[in-house]
């Protein structure tokens, strides 16, 4: 039997299907779907159709199972749907991509299931978010740093942390490029105001100019903030930087010594970001003493 007409041959037998959420997800219950009606059983059919083998298996154990019962009430099969995307079935070797995993998750929708349909939207649309950073990213590179976009992106992959020769390097090609210390600084805040903008959270490539910043004089940082070419970018990467879990080695002093309009205009750039995460920090190292 064809690896992707199995499960349908066996879907044919089918009288019900019980349909439940795997460890707790979203929060639907269980539903039952009686398949004697050859509407409802071909829709069913339709939207469980495979059409290749993904030759790897997901991680996770999955978002909804589907227990499929013959007309005697005997199990035929055992389904659980991966991120709207793969069935997993225990008679194929690895995860199957459904034919059109939007079709299944509408019926999910349809028959009192919705969890699916908005955790996939959800997903979707937060993947759309981070290829739209990452572009943003990668556009604010500095000058001088072409051909190293690819290294520091791979740090995402694998999850280190940028090498000291890696640093090293990006160094010495921002003071060929940039020898002017100010339009240096200006580079590394734009670059660092780019991507997620966030202070936790976000993809450990994004973390490699917060590093390069971290070996830049307070003084350089303070004059780069003070130059007319400052905007709103290099706003958002001071705000990144100086609020940031132990962005710099005497970040308490450093933050302690900035200017009170400085300070005024950085807190007002973190309330303005809608980043409840920065904001809170921000407040915390940047808002007046209420001593």
């Amino acid at each position: 039997m064809d690896g992707m007409t199995a499960l349908d041959s066996v879907l044919q037998q089918a009288h019900m299907v019980r349909v439940s959420p795997v460890s707790g997800f979203g929060v639907d219950g269980d539903i039952w779907v009686d398949l004697a009606d050859p509407a409802e059983f071909g829709q069913f059919r339709a939207a469980m159709g495979v059409e290749s083998l993904a030759g790897s298996h997901c991680m996770c154990l999955g978002d909804v199972r589907f227990e499929v019962f013959d007309p005697g009430g005997e199990r035929l099969a055992d389904v659980v749907l991966h991120h709207g995307v793969t069935l997993r079935w225990g008679q194929w070797e690895s995860d199957a991509v459904l034919v059109d995993g939007l079709l299944l998750l509408a019926w999910l929708d349809g028959h009192g299931m919705p969890g699916p349909m908005r955790q996939f939207v959800a997903d979707r649309h937060r993947a759309e978010e981070r290829t739209a950073e990452k572009r943003t990213w990668l556009a604010a590179i500095p000058a001088g740093l072409d051909g190293a976009a690819d290294r520091i992106l791979a740090l995402s992959r694998t999850g280190g942390a940028p090498s000291p020769e890696l640093l090293a390097e990006l160094t010495d090609r921002l003071q060929l490029a940039f020898p002017d210390p100010l339009e240096r600084v200006l580079a590394l805040l734009g670059w660092y105001g780019s991507g997620s903008g966030r202070c936790s959270g976000y993809p450990v490539h994004e973390g490699v100019p917060g590093e390069l910043l971290r070996r830049v004089p307070i003084a350089d940082l303070l004059a780069g903030l003070a130059d007319s070419r400052d905007g709103e970018r290099h706003d958002a990467g001071a705000v990144r930087h100086l609020v940031g879990w132990k962005t710099r080695p005497r970040q308490k002093r450093d933050v302690a010594g900035l200017p009170e309009p400085l300070r005024a205009r950085l807190l007002a750039h973190a309330r303005r970001s809608g980043d409840s995460d920065k904001q809170s920090r921000a407040e915390r190292w940047l808002a007046p003493s209420r001593a």
